[in-house]
């Protein structure tokens, strides 16, 4: 396909469909984007596989849902047009749906951003053993925030190396710790929290300094206040290191099922973002260092 086509159907747009011109100028940087993707293809080889591809490059660009739907708009007009000036014969499209809850792709760290805002945390303070504790689990396990701040005593075996979570759903799933995070938790153990509870009964794994349970929005403020630390722009959340986990681990050759099980994730189609991104960081990798890219 060419940009002539393009410009082809833009006149005819202009003369039967009376669009804006605002509408008029959004279709014609999204055409010509499609055509771009679609490069050397002829309009009837085009097919509804690649026409689903363009559409997930542009939400793994970012694009938001409704924008996306207005690019795929335009495509189905484009092809609609060709087949109307007998220059297709077929509509890839027919059977391509409008994206409606498409999610974009999660937030990562790189694995430098990570140890960097891992080895914030004051660790001569009970409350930085405490944070470093927090941040390490994370990462190792891919909590949810609300799981980890709602971790008991009992759900974490440090002989074993595992922790159990009960997650959405009330589903309880067992998780592996890591080395790295079994020694952080050994360390807050050891007399941090037993300071930070001052006397204080509670089956609470990880205390405030107001000698109760830790809340996610004091974990979520810990987090911001290492990030800042560490020089870490980026908006980030407790969330983000969870996805950091699972993109990771991806990156490294863990099995989606693994990843889905430890995650907690009912279904697998969920689990199935993290493999878009590390499908990005490949062709970044590509076009970085290969000498074609």
């Amino acid at each position: 396909m060419d940009d002539e086509l393009v410009k082809r159907f833009f006149n005819y747009l202009t003369v039967e469909k009376g669009l804006s011109g605002n509408t008029l100028e959004a279709y014609e940087r999204d055409l010509r984007k499609y055509v771009r993707f679609m490069k050397s293809k002829r309009p009837e080889d085009v097919s509804r596989s690649d026409v689903v591809s363009f559409l997930v490059q542009l939400a793994s660009e970012g694009m938001a849902t409704p924008s996306v739907a207005r690019s795929l708009a335009a495509i189905r007009g484009f092809h609609k047009y060709l087949i109307i000036d007998n220059l297709a014969e077929k509509d890839p499209t027919v059977n391509v749906e409008t994206p409606r809850g498409w999610k974009r792709l999660p937030k990562t760290l790189n694995s430098e951003d990570v140890e960097s805002l891992l080895n914030q945390p004051d660790t001569a303070a009970f409350i930085g053993m405490r944070d470093k504790a927090m941040l390490e689990l994370l990462y190792a396990t891919g909590l949810r925030a609300s799981e980890l701040v709602g971790l008991k005593l009992q759900d974490v075996n440090l002989e074993r190396g595992y922790l159990m979570v009960i997650g959405k759903g009330s589903k309880e799933r067992a998780v592996p710790l890591g080395e790295s995070a079994s020694a952080a938790v050994r360390a807050y153990l050891a007399g941090a929290r037993a300071a930070l509870l001052n006397g204080k009964d509670s089956d609470a794994l990880f205390i405030s300094s107001r000698r109760q349970q830790i809340t996610r929005q004091m974990f979520w403020e810990r987090i911001k206040f290492y990030a800042r630390k560490s020089g870490i722009t980026a908006n980030i959340s407790p969330h983000v290191l969870r996805h950091s986990f699972a993109t990771h681990l991806l990156d490294n050759g863990a099995d989606l099922r693994a990843v889905q099980a430890m995650l907690g994730h009912s279904d697998i189609s969920t689990t199935q973002i993290y493999t878009h991104v590390s499908r990005e960081r490949l062709k970044k990798i590509h076009e970085k260092y290969h000498p074609r890219g």
